[in-house]
């Protein structure tokens, strides 16, 4: 998969205080790129420097095989964290008027803005004031008005903050969506539920420095324990423990579950795979519970991050 955007030995300083450290990442077309990181990593300087708000002290960025330059502004789409909507002006107005802004004309912006008024059934908002709106409404807004242009590139930060969990799970499926159709997203949060839920790769930045990055899939196998939660109903829990114990680690666990029985955390030991724990398993009672307790992206977070401390 070719990449839409590259980061390339990224510096970027703000007096003696180094925001980004070297830093470098590829973001394949047609994705959604996690950028994460706890406050003050250095994920907000970066997006900056991919908007060309600031500049890169050193290293470069190219959009598309091109280095980045002032006429990419319209090939992308920036949801900050801070909202940026004028508060006393109405919200149709506003919205075509930033569509212009990103190069619209202005039959074209109301035409697209008529699609997603209807999609969102917010028409009766047209003429309200953005004050005039919770901040839920006025998210809604703001969204529509950073991917109204359909650019390559999209930027979420916190996507989700002031959503209910209705509202949230609608803009959820609209990046998808928007990935499906072939924009490419790159999606900063602290929901590292949302990351399981919508990323297809993630980068990982702490103290300026980027400290992991690849496919969420690929970063979970490297993470993997090889422990799985076993329930098992049987007749002579002792005793299976004591066998378990001989060709696996064994530990108690506490799980919920519908059934009593068995309750085990087995870990995978000299050679044995999964199938040889399976089977034992059911040769010796009946298995209500058996799932391998593969790390979770906050899981990973929370382990990497500790690891630089």
């Amino acid at each position: 998969m070719s990449n839409l955007l590259e980061i390339n030995n990224v510096v970027k300083s703000y007096g003696d205080y180094t925001a980004l450290n070297n830093v470098s990442m590829h973001i394949p077309k047609g994705s959604v790129f996690g950028l994460l990181g706890p406050n003050g990593a250095g994920k907000t300087s970066l997006i900056r420097i991919i908007n060309q708000i600031t500049m890169p002290d050193s290293g470069e960025v190219i959009l598309d095989g091109e280095k980045l330059a002032p006429h990419h502004i319209e090939q992308i789409g920036y949801l900050p964290e801070e909202r940026g909507l004028y508060k006393s002006m109405k919200v149709g107005d506003q919205a075509l008027y930033l569509a212009q802004l990103k190069g619209m004309s202005k039959s074209e912006a109301k035409k697209r803005l008529k699609y997603w008024f209807e999609k969102f059934d917010i028409t009766a908002w047209w003429n309200k004031k953005i004050e005039e709106l919770s901040k839920g409404m006025a998210q809604k807004v703001q969204f529509i008005v950073t991917v109204l242009h359909q650019p390559k590139l999209l930027i979420f930060d916190e996507p989700f903050s002031g959503f209910d969990p209705i509202n949230a799970q609608l803009i959820a499926k609209e990046i998808l969506q928007l990935r499906d159709e072939g924009a490419t997203i790159i999606f900063s949060t602290h929901r590292m539920e949302s990351v399981e839920e919508m990323c297809d790769y993630i980068a990982l930045i702490n103290k300026s420095n980027k400290i992991l990055d690849g496919k969420l899939d690929d970063i979970k196998r490297q993470y993997r324990t090889n422990v799985f939660e076993v329930g098992l109903k049987t007749d002579s829990p002792e005793e299976v423990q004591q066998k378990l114990s001989q060709n696996f680690e064994v530990s108690p666990a506490d799980f919920k579950s519908l059934n009593e029985g068995l309750k085990l955390n087995v870990k995978l030991a000299g050679g044995n795979n999964a199938n040889d724990l399976l089977s034992f398993l059911t040769s010796n009672g009946q298995v209500n519970h058996f799932v391998e307790l593969v790390p979770s992206a906050n899981d990973i977070f929370i382990q990497s991050i500790n690891k630089t401390i």
